[in-house]
């Protein structure tokens, strides 16, 4: 039994829930996303709730309940108050720059790193913090493990990208010998 599936979703003011077939659209202050289910649920709007079951005790229909559910919270979050993740920038020489669609990072390879950011998504660079924002919880995720993996921290001096709130433990390094 899914405990996320069986609570129902409350919709906020201001933001609009519309099904369609298989697809449901929400609609908000900040945008619009919209999202195919599995035809293994079933979604209801009722009154303010969003309410999501499954059909039939498949074992498909028990492992897409509460991710379903979860799916169409994680949209209701986004258009009312989007996602960010904050990545940090630690190393010398290591710069990062934005211009309109384009993100140019310099990570001490022989050329720069460059990525077109994708749609929905804006980036903020302050000092060495870059801030990726979006309304879509799985975009904004996936491009910030994309640029971590660019330059992922390593354990010696620190040096790369990592989130701001990720601790990374330090080894030690050789010691000279006596």
């Amino acid at each position: 039994m899914s405990r996320i599936g069986k609570k129902p979703v409350s919709i906020p003011s201001g933001v609009e829930v519309t099904l369609s077939a298989n697809v449901v659209a929400v609609k908000g202050p900040k945008g619009t996303l919209e999202f195919a289910h599995s035809r293994e649920s079933k979604v209801a709007v009722i009154e303010n709730e969003v309410l999501v079951t499954k059909v039939g005790e498949t074992k498909k229909a028990r492992a897409t309940w509460g991710t379903t559910a979860k799916l169409i919270s994680n949209m209701i979050a986004g258009v009312t108050n989007g996602f960010q993740k904050q990545l940090e920038l630690n190393g010398v020489g290591f710069r990062m720059v934005s211009s309109g669609k384009k993100l140019t990072l310099a990570l001490g390879f022989s050329h720069p790193v460059e990525r077109i950011l994708p749609d929905g998504l804006e980036v903020k660079i302050e000092n060495n913090v870059l801030t990726i924002s979006g309304i879509d919880k799985q975009k904004v995720g996936e491009f910030a493990a994309v640029i971590r993996k660019l330059k992922p921290v390593e354990p010696y001096k620190g040096k790369g990208f990592r989130y701001v709130d990720e601790v990374v433990r330090h080894k030690e390094g050789k010691k000279a010998a006596a």
